[in-house]
């Protein structure tokens, strides 16, 4: 009679994330600080046709979270993207991805988001807008969501379901009031934009239209994952496509060419038309509530992240340490509250902020190909779900994503590479030392 197989790590962690929290999570990760500020920046390119850049990202992000969800229900251990990679393509890709995006894209953002949750809520308490009683408030802030996220997945995840709803009622009124009030000529526009104008806008857009698939890195705390992760992915995909569809519209409709100019704030703007003076603030308290909710979820993906890596040998071992009592990987939790930290306060990575998209643009391809490898490889598991057309959304994913990055720089590209190139280097020195 065979031994028992050992416990595998995901093993140890609780089975607690269901579909509503799961597609909950998704929609706060999606709908955070950029929707709140690129209608604008997408109108200044597009004028009325920038409801074509929406399309062509809604189509794309469909494409990439429906290969997501076919992986998602076979690989059942914590990680997420990273961990879909290097079950597709061995360690070395796997841990190239950890680095480009489990790590350094979503460090990157949600710590760029920390600084623009102060600066908005700086407007109301200057004391706030730089110093030691920003950097105390940031460590206040991180120190509550690390403390509630030791205490179990179920607690993080009730934050982030939480501010979920708190910032889609405010932006739900805006669609159904706008839609009311709003001049329907103003959606008007002749001719198709110029390809290359329409890629910049889309490359632009997919900030916005980024982030639902994070929620999948608790892979190893989702319950049943082949019904859980379609239902609640499928689900968080159409609410986050329609809202921005609508959204556009709405504010193309009240502003018309005026959008264009509001930069800073378009949809406060368009609240403020709706509703003078109480409209504007309105909104202003949505976008920080927004911007809470996903640097909440950002404490709970982040350390999974770490914890994976941890596992599989390429950072210490402690880090993929289990609490005893709560059973949530509490130093990768305090790990990661450090480093939003640091990057929060030292302010330095404002520059890398479109390094984070387009790296994620980089792990949507990888993960693609990773599901149309793993089809033709794999035979099916019963339960699993697939998608349909054979190979057709694989190869129609990866290419929309790889159309995006055709419209990215040099200024993009170069770091991008140098990070690979380091991580590639740290890879070959812990194998060398027979790390496996």
């Amino acid at each position: 009679m065979p031994p028992p197989s050992p416990p595998q790590p995901e093993d140890r962690l609780v089975r607690a994330i269901g579909p509503w929290a799961l597609g909950a999570n998704a929609v706060n990760n999606t709908v955070g600080a950029g929707i709140f500020v690129l209608p604008a920046l997408v109108a200044a390119i597009l004028g009325p046709a920038a409801i074509l850049a929406y399309l062509m990202c809604g189509f794309a992000m469909a494409l990439v979270l429906t290969c997501f969800i076919e992986i998602g229900t076979l690989v059942r251990r914590s990680g997420g993207a990273v961990a879909y990679v290097e079950e597709a393509f061995g360690p070395l890709v796997g841990f190239l991805a950890w680095v480009l995006y489990g790590l350094t894209a979503s460090l990157v953002a949600q710590s760029a988001l920390i600084t623009v949750l102060f600066d908005t809520v700086a407007a109301v308490f200057p004391a706030l807008a730089h110093g030691f009683p920003r950097a105390l408030g940031i460590a206040a802030l991180l120190g509550v969501l690390a403390a509630v996220n030791i205490r179990g997945i179920r607690h993080g995840m009730g934050v982030a379901v939480t501010a979920t709803v708190a910032k889609l009622v405010p932006l739900l009124s805006l669609v159904a009031a706008g839609l009311l009030v709003m001049n329907w000529n103003e959606l008007a526009w002749t001719g198709w934009p110029p390809a290359a104008k329409l890629g910049e806008a889309s490359l632009l857009l997919m900030l916005a239209f980024s982030g639902a698939e994070v929620a999948l890195t608790p892979s190893g705390e989702i319950r049943d994952p082949a019904r859980t992760v379609p239902r609640a992915m499928f689900g968080a995909t159409t609410c986050f496509i329609l809202l921005y569809l609508a959204l556009q519209i709405v504010s193309q409709g009240i502003l018309g060419p005026q959008l264009a100019e509001e930069t800073r704030a378009p949809l406060a703007a368009v609240a403020g038309k709706i509703v003078p003076g109480f409209g504007r603030g309105l909104i202003l308290v949505c976008t920080a509530i927004s911007i809470l909710g996903t640097v909440s979820s950002g404490i709970v993906t982040l350390p999974r992240a770490i914890f994976l890596a941890a596992e599989n040998g390429m950072i210490p071992a402690k880090l993929a340490s289990v609490h005893p009592r709560y059973r949530t990987p509490h130093y990768a939790i305090l790990t990661a509250a450090v480093l939003f930290f640091t990057l929060a306060v030292s302010g330095t990575f404002r520059p890398l902020a479109i390094f984070s998209s387009v790296s994620r643009l980089l792990i949507y391809a990888t993960v693609c190909l990773g599901a149309l490898r793993l089809r033709l490889t794999r035979e099916p598991v019963p339960g699993a779900f697939r998608a349909p057309g054979g190979p057709l959304i694989p190869i129609l994913a990866a290419a929309s994503v790889m159309w995006l990055l055709h419209y990215s720089t040099w200024r993009q590209i170069v770091p991008l590479s140098m990070t690979a190139a380091l991580a590639l280097g740290y890879y070959l020195l812990r194998r060398r030392k027979g790390t496996p």
